[in-house]
Parts: C-alpha cells; structure tokens; sequence
C-alpha cells in the first residue's frame, strides 16, 4: 500500500510539473519592461517532456534537458539591452523583453509568437485579423531569434502576416535569403552557401575526394545536404554515403538511426572523412556512442556545433579522432564576461531559467567542474521540488567562471549584433518621435532602419570603433576607384593604364589623350616667336644681301658663310615646330637631329670664325704658326658638322625615339616622344656644348677688337647665353613632366637661338643701318691703324720688361726684320679679318712702323 502511494504521488507530481503552463505568463521565460518591447526566442532547453509517441492534447508541455550554452545566449541578449539601456543611444527611451524558451520545438516557437504577434495592451492577448496590419501595434516591436533554422522558418512565415522585423544570431539556412519567402527576416550570419562553399574547398585542397554526409531531417539539413552536394561536385569531391537523422530529440526513433549511421560508418571503411550538419545534442549522442565503438575519423563541423563546450568536454573525445570546424566572427567579450561575474548579483524573479539554473546548480554544488554540466542535464531532465536559491550567492562566488568556460563567443557576438542592429534602428526611428509611447512607429518601419545609413554608390563602408558588423561608416571612393552598389565593402581599382576615377566615382572614366597641341596659348606663342626668329633672319639676310661689299659684311665672313649660319638659325626656329601636335613616328626623330645637325653647323661656322680672329690678332710667332696649319675653314666646318651627322645617324639606327604613351598621370595620357636613348640625346647635346666652349675661349682671346667690328666680344656673349640656358634646362627637363614637357625644350631652343642670332648679327645690322660713316674703308682703315699701333707699342714695352727681368748681360737690339716677324705682315692679317684687299692695306702710312720701332 505504500509503494502504491509513493506511486501515485510521483505520478501528479510529474503530471503536475509536465504541464507548466497555466497562464500565457507562465509561458514567458525572461521578462523586463520598458517602452519599446523585443522579443526573444531561445532553445533554452533541448525537448518537450512527453509520455507518448505523439501529442493526445493540445497543450504546451514541460521542456526538460537545461541547455548552458542557450541561457547564456539569452543573458547575452539581456546584457546586450542593458549596455543599450545604459548608454546614451536611446536617450530617455528604454528597452524591454520579453523571452520564450522554445524547447527545440516549432510548437513552443509558434506559441511564443502568437504571443508577439497579439495585440498591445490588450487583456484578452488575442491576434486581431486584419486586412491591413500597417497600423496595428503588436506585443512586441521585434524578434531576435530563433536559433535553428527550421524554426525560424516557422516563425517567419507567421511574422511575415505584420512584416514584424525578426533578426536570428545562428540561422543559416540558405533558403532564409529568400525575400519573397522570407521578407521581414534579417540575420547576423552569413548563410550556409558560404559555409558549405569553405568544406568543399578545404577538403578538395586536402586531397580528400571520398567522404560521408550526416544531416538532420529538417529545412536546415535537407537544404545544407542539397548545397553541399553541389559545392562537392564542382570540387571534384564524391559522397560515399548520406545519413539523416531525425530533427528533434523527442522523436522515438533518433537512438535507432544513430546506430545505423554507426553501423554504416564502420562499413565504408574507406571513408575517413565525414561532414556533419547536426545540432548540438544530435553531435553529443553520436559522438557519444561512436567513442564506445572506437571509431577514429576526421569530422567537419559545421557551424552549429564546432565550438560548443558541451561537445568539447565529453569523456574522452580525442579517441574520436580530428575535428576541423568552421565558426561565426567573434567579438570583444570583456563586458559580457563582467556581467557574467555579476550575475549571482541579478534577480531573478522574472528570469525563470535563472532561477532553474540556480536550483540546478546547487544540486550539482558537488560536482567537479568537468562533469558539472552533465550533471546539470541529468538533473533537469526530472523535476526539482526543493528551492536553493539561498546557497546561489556562495556557489557563484565560487565558481563564477563555469558560465564563461561554455561561452561560444562567435554565437554571443552574433546575438549583440542582432540587439545593436535593432537598438539603431529604433534611434533612427525616434529622432523625430516621442518612442515613450508604445504607438510611436509600427513595427514594419524598422526594415527600413538601419544601424548605419546606406552607403550610396561611390562610397565604402569603413569598420568603426564598434565592434558589431552593421555599425559602420560611409567613405567616399579615393581617386582612381569606384563603388557601383550600395553598401559595398571595398571599392573597386579602376585599370589605371586607360581609365581614372575622381574621388567618389560610381565609374571609370577613359583618361584623355593629352599633348602640346597647336591650339594651346603656350604652344602659340612659341610658334609666333618662332616665327619672329625666322622674320628676323629674312630681314637680316636682306639686309646683308644689300649691303654685300661693305667692311661690316666682308668681316662678318662674307655673304657666303653669313648665308649658311642664317640658313641654320631658320632650321633652328623650324624644328620646333615638331615638337609641337600630335607626335608622330617622323616627328620624333626629325625634331632632334634637325636641331642637332643645324644647330651644330652654326656653332661650326661661329668656332671658325672665332679661329680666323685669333688668327689674325695673336703677336705670338709659335701660336700663329700652329693656327696657321689649324686654320680650315671648310673642313673645320665639314668635320665638326660630320661628326654630329654621325651621332644623329648611330641614334636613329640603333634607339630611335618613338611615340610612347605616358600611363603615370593619374587622369590623362600623355603622348609624347620617347627619346629611346638617353646617351645618346646626351651625347648629341654634350658634342654641342664641346664646340660652343671652344667657340667661347676663341672669341674670348680676341674680345679686343675694334669696337665697331668687335665681333669676338659679341660671340662671347652669345655662347654665355646658350650655355646658361642649356645648364638651367638639365634639371628642368629632368623634373617637368605632363604635356609641357616639349615646352621646356623648345624654350630652350629659341634661348639659345636668340642668343647667338643677335649677338652674332645684330651689332652688324646696327652699324650698317644707323653708322653708316663708319662702315666705310677709310674709316675702317683708320681703326686698323689706330688698333695696330696700340698692340705693337704694348708688345714692344711687354719684351722690355721681360728683358730687364731677366737681367741678361747681352742686350738684345731688336733688329727691324725681328719687327716685322713679331707681326709679318699684320695690317695684311687685319685686312683679311676684316674684308679689306691687300692693296688697301699697303696704303696705312709709314708712321706705323716708325712709331713701332721708336717705342722699341
């Protein structure tokens, strides 16, 4: 009679506890009040308690099974409103909760809905069918959860009546992507396209092409086993075998297909490689049972189990072989692990699984910490009739750090970014709204929220301080990228070689082909100072033609020799007409050797003009002998300008400048001429530059001459002239850059041009047009006189001096011959210079050699 009792007495005690729900509030697991209510939804516990096979009654039952790791994702959810809370993103507006725990059951999440989805404020917590629900105000404004897939479905679909945002932390069921279907469902992972993706490819890059497929038989594991088979393939990867298992842990079935999945891994021997899409407590009893078998295999985790604890703490796992997984994005952990510290601190009369888990624990207090957790769901699978709560202070205290060890940080991440997500956009939403009232926006409004703006096209998102995935800020594209989508990560690098892009493109532009074209204003006035340049030389060779017999021309070397330096000046003026417009193959390599050529030829004349002056003004009996042998002026002139034919011809043959275009410059292309050898462009320049110091120390020997024909003082200044320009163009070339580049060279040119075309000519056109008393024979031959007579008295005294310095006891007399070949026959030298015939010259009176022997 008493075993009867005791019978019958546990029996209204489990039917009493098995039906927990009374009231819709008994059904609430965590509960916080405030102005703007969430919901939650977390599988707090692993199934519904059930006595038959299935359901007799419509009634909610009892969940058993305490699952650790789902309450501390909703005390993740709770911290993660409280920071919000706390803060100063909502200001004066506070957020609340509501949780349900749906027990791993599409029922108990459907139930919780219905609760969501009922009207506010309203007794009776009825759903009110509407035809349009745009300004119906529900329970709750939002949903974060459900954690499986297949449950999310199901709350979705129900959700979807009100367009009620629902934002899940561990759905990842491709299907969920689908806005059609699935319109108002938001989530904080990535879907199981890109997880299955990753497996294909990390067992195809393994080496491994023969594995085994274990899946649930739900939405979740059918679509994951459809994705990963297609993945597989196009990897090369064949599945040996696919197992399913029964979705939920009530099902009477799942210990007999747990067996059989064994079974069928132990026959393909072969396989050592298998893919496992399963939840947690499927994971714990496979591998449970497959470590009694010793079976040693590699696993594939999927995303729902490869970090759990409560896998990584059963009896001896590694028996079981490797286990690679793939998980979500963590996040900072610090404030979660502070309020876990705390939580024996939090009260717990709204927070049932709190204060389940407190009776479980000091149930459990003496327990060691590795089988602490098992302890904690054998105990929850009964009911606990005795309140502990007393003792839940010291045990925390104690062993505060047992919550933190099965934390999955990559899940409580992903649920902070769910909060976060919501807690933007309700701020975006009450900027103009008082959200102290619960009818201040619907919750519909809030798929159009965000935690951060949109970025436009032509901007990137940029990671913040924050440590949540959807809070970000906008900036813009730099230069030469462009973004043609809203929210892109990164934006796109246009080909720099064609195209460019300004800051905050959408696009790439095609770069514009630049040159010094004739219509810029720089281009036209160097053309019309070129053309000037060649004016010039016409109106000074017809100012030479017309005065062909005067002393001034016929010392200038006559019309012959002036003919060919002005014929050079014009080529000089004319090539740079090449290197301006659209370069060319012809234009390239004629602009420089017609420069170089012409330009030497002039200097060759200048070098032998400077000669035949120091020729005929050196007293020097040995220089003069020896500038006597040198003096040719025709093959002076040949050679020289030979020479630089040869450079020019050598630079054409074996590095040919051609038309290259210039990529460097981020918005344009230049079209230039590439010079293709530097040597060689340098020799060309350097050979000038060789003859035209020559030139200078010539005509700067002979800089004495008469002022009206004092040729060699001009010839002096003109090489000044070119070498200054020339020594300032070499860095400037070196470091200009871009279309004006020729610019530079052609300026240089008309510097150097100018120089010697007006200290060569100018002087002369000045006395033949304005002197010209002087430009005659007489008065030129008076000049001769006057200038003879001067250099042969300084001479006379210049071989005293050195006499008396040298104290010799055998005096010198100077002899009339010795006279006469200090200078033989210098009035004829002077004559020569100048033009003047032989005749004229004898006629300078006697005086001059009477003065010269006198001052002797």
């Amino acid at each position: 009679m008493a075993l009867l009792i005791i019978v019958i007495t546990c029996f209204v005690i489990i039917l009493d506890t098995s039906q927990s729900c009374h009231t819709p509030d008994d059904f609430v697991a965590i509960t916080s009040p405030g102005h703007i209510m969430i919901g939650g939804l977390f599988a707090i516990h692993e199934k519904m308690l059930s006595s038959d096979d299935h359901p007799r009654r419509p009634q909610i039952q009892k969940c058993v099974g305490f699952e650790i790791s789902a309450f501390l994702q909703a005390l993740a959810m709770i911290h993660s409103i409280e920071v919000i809370n706390n803060s100063t993103l909502l200001s004066g507006v506070k957020l609340g909760y509501e949780i349900y725990d749906t027990c791993t059951e599409v029922t108990a999440a459907v139930a919780a809905t219905l609760r969501f989805l009922s009207k506010f404020n309203c007794s009776r917590e009825t759903v009110t069918f509407q035809c349009d629900y745009s300004s119906y105000m529900p329970r709750v404004k939002a949903v974060i959860g459900a954690g499986y897939s297949e449950i999310s479905m199901a709350v979705s679909r129900m959700l979807n009546l009100q367009l009620m945002p629902q934002v899940s932390y561990e759905s990842t069921a491709e299907i969920l992507s689908d806005k059609i279907r699935f319109p108002s469902f938001l989530r904080t992972v990535p879907s199981d396209f890109y997880q299955t993706k990753a497996m294909a490819h990390l067992i195809q890059q393994s080496g491994w092409n023969w594995i085994g497929l274990i899946t649930t038989d739900d939405d979740y594991g059918r679509l994951a086993l459809n994705t990963f088979a297609i993945q597989a393939a196009a990897n090369n990867v064949c599945i040996a075998f696919k197992e399913v298992l029964p979705a939920f842990l009530s099902d009477s079935t799942i210990e007999v297909r747990i067996n059989q999945t064994l079974e069928k891994i132990i026959a393909e021997a072969r396989v050592n490689v298998i893919v496992v899409f399963l939840r947690k407590f499927h994971v714990f009893n496979l591998f449970t049972k497959a470590i009694e078998r010793k079976i040693n295999k590699i696993w594939i985790a999927s995303d729902n189990w490869s970090t759990a604890t409560k896998i990584i703490t059963i009896p001896n796992i590694k028996k079981l072989g490797k286990v690679v997984g793939f998980t979500f994005r963590r996040g900072n952990m610090s404030s979660f692990h502070s309020f876990l510290q705390t939580l024996h601190r939090y009260p717990s009369d709204n927070n049932k699984p709190l204060h389940e888990f407190a009776m479980l624990f000091s149930a459990c207090k003496h327990v060691k910490d590795g089988d602490l957790s098992q302890c904690i769901s054998n105990y929850s699978q009964t009911a606990l009739t005795h309140d502990t709560t007393k003792t839940l202070e010291n045990q925390f205290f104690m062993r505060n750090d047992f919550l933190w060890h099965y934390t999955e940080p990559g899940l409580i991440h992903s649920i902070e970014l769910a909060v976060f997500a919501l807690g933007h956009a309700v701020r975006d939403l009450c900027q103009a709204r008082d959200c102290q009232k619960p009818n201040a926006f619907q919750p519909w409004e809030q798929i159009l929220s965000k935690c951060s703006k949109e970025c436009s096209p032509g901007q990137m998102k940029k990671a913040t301080g924050s440590q949540h995935m959807c809070c970000y800020d906008c900036v813009s594209c730099p230069e030469n990228h462009y973004s043609n989508q809203t929210d892109m990560d990164y934006c796109l690098l246009c080909n720099n070689e064609t195209h460019w892009a300004p800051v905050r493109s959408t696009v790439c532009f095609e770069k514009e082909v630049e040159y010094l074209d004739w219509n810029d204003s720089l281009a036209l006035l160097l053309i019309a100072l070129s053309l000037l340049g060649i004016a010039f030389v016409l109106a000074i060779g017809i100012i030479f033609t017309r005065n062909l017999n005067t002393p001034v021309v016929k010392s200038s070397g006559g019309l012959a020799v002036c003919y060919v330096m002005l014929t050079c000046h014009t080529l000089n003026f004319a090539s740079t007409g090449f290197f301006i417009g659209e370069p060319q193959d012809f234009a390239c390599k004629t602009r420089q050797t017609l420069f170089g050529v012409s330009f030497t030829l002039c200097v060759s004349c200048i070098l032998m003009k400077s000669l035949k002056i120091l020729l005929a003004f050196s007293f020097d009996p040995k220089l003069k002998t020896f500038l006597k042998c040198l003096y040719r002026p025709v093959p002076i002139v040949l050679t020289c300008t030979g020479i630089q034919v040869v450079i020019c011809t050598l630079w054409l043959i074996l590095a040919a400048p051609v038309v290259e275009e210039n990529i460097s410059l981020p918005r344009v292309i230049i079209l230039e001429c590439e010079e293709g050898s530097v040597l060689a462009f340098g020799t060309m320049l350097g050979y000038i530059a060789v003859l035209a110091f020559l030139c200078f120390v010539f005509a700067f020997k002979g800089r004495k001459l008469p002022e009206n024909y004092n040729e060699a003082k001009f010839l002096t200044f003109g090489m000044l002239i070119y070498f200054i320009a020339w020594i300032i163009f070499i860095p400037v070339y070196a470091t200009t850059f871009g279309k004006y580049l020729p610019a530079v060279e052609i300026i240089v040119i008309l510097i150097s041009n100018y120089g010697i075309l007006c200290c060569t000519f100018f002087p002369k056109c000045y006395v033949i047009l304005y002197k010209q008393k002087t430009n005659t024979k007489s008065a030129f031959l008076q000049m001769v006189y006057n200038y003879s007579s001067h250099s042969a008295n300084n001479l006379a005294l210049s071989h005293v001096s050195l006499n008396t310095t040298n104290h010799d006891t055998a005096v010198t007399n100077l002899s009339h011959n010795d006279k006469a070949a200090a200078c033989p026959n210098s009035n004829h030298c002077l004559a020569q210079v100048f033009g003047i015939g032989r005749e004229n010259a004898m006629n300078v009176p006697k005086t001059l050699r009477q003065k010269r022997s006198s001052s002797i």
